[in-house]
């Protein structure tokens, strides 16, 4: 089967982004073509910096080679550099109604944080991330909960054009992990981890030891002591959530094995583990900081197998619509 998901090039990675995405990259690697492309084209949806968007791009594809995406079995490019993206995403535009881009989960929030910048590529996102995954007649999006709605949109697109100008596309499945998909912030655990809430609303992958454990240190708490998971105490159901993740136990395991322990000792314990596994990642990260030719180079050739396969998608497209004799 043939897998495509990508991420943002708008700085660090957080936990929330590996367990809710690269983590599956690793193991359907092994058995699937995949296709993972830096979407830098979506991170101009907001407020951004042109010289650090070059910089994060690099710092993407290394943070990708360092967590084990392996570019000898899947293709890693950056998308602008494929143009048929934004191609095949104007002509997705003309079919696709704007109620459905309005009721978007995503549009409606990020209008919310960012007033002052309500732009039309905002709104139009879901359209180029559906042209991302019908270019390359994917199978298969790993993706978190909350992108669930973005590949119905995908599929609802796919079903449209082919009954408007024929069988085209491939109808995508959404692949969301059954735990972890959707981490919560450590300042907020009723909203979702994310860079936009702040320094300290996330754990960054390659964060310092320091800042790791200051991070955690901080994370709010609900009222009581104990270290148990349930609806009505969101803020250690998150950090338990966390545990689990990074330690692969149980939630009732975890309960068990911090049962009578306070809040303290479950945060220290958090944190020893968390640096424990993070450390391998950033030791290869590190190395990889040293190597841009390698990593500019590795971009490129696979900017050259992407295109080949975009190349057939338009070919059959461009006729379709009638661009193309």
């Amino acid at each position: 089967m043939r897998v495509l998901s990508g991420i943002q090039p708008t700085g660090e990675l957080h936990i929330g982004n590996y367990f809710g995405a690269i983590k599956q990259w690793i193991e359907l690697q092994k058995n699937n073509e995949c296709i993972f492309p830096i979407v830098d084209l979506h991170a101009m949806t907001v407020p951004y910096s042109p010289s650090e968007l070059q910089k994060n791009i690099l710092k993407t594809a290394a943070d990708y080679l360092a967590l084990g995406v392996d570019p000898s079995k899947c293709v890693i490019f950056i998308q602008s550099e494929v143009f048929e993206h934004t191609e095949l995403a104007w002509i997705l535009n003309t079919i696709t109604p704007l109620g459905e881009l309005e009721r978007m989960t995503q549009f409606k929030e990020k209008s919310k944080l960012y007033q002052k910048n309500i732009n039309a590529g905002l709104l139009t996102y879901p359209v180029l991330q559906a042209a991302d995954i019908l270019l390359y007649q994917t199978d298969i999006v790993p993706v978190g909960k909350d992108q669930k709605q973005h590949i119905e949109l995908a599929r609802t697109i796919a079903r449209k054009f082919n009954h408007l100008f024929g069988e085209t596309f491939k109808e995508p499945e959404a692949l969301i992990p059954k735990f972890g998909g959707k981490i919560m912030s450590l300042n907020n655990p009723n909203k979702k981890m994310s860079k936009s809430l702040g320094e300290e609303s996330y754990l960054a992958i390659f964060n310092s030891p320091q800042e790791i454990k200051e991070k955690i240190k901080k994370a709010v708490t609900d009222s009581g002591k104990e270290i148990k998971s349930s609806a009505d105490k969101p803020a250690i159901t998150n950090l338990i959530n966390i545990y689990s993740l990074f330690s692969e136990m149980k939630i009732e395991e975890i309960e068990k094995e911090f049962k009578g322990r306070g809040y303290e000792y479950f945060k220290d314990s958090l944190i020893d583990l968390v640096l424990k596994k993070l450390k391998p990642y950033q030791r290869k990260r590190k190395e990889l900081e040293a190597q841009p030719k390698y990593i500019k180079k590795l971009l490129r050739d696979g900017a050259k197998r992407a295109k080949i396969i975009a190349g057939e998608t338009m070919e059959q497209v461009r006729k379709k619509v009638g661009i193309s004799g």
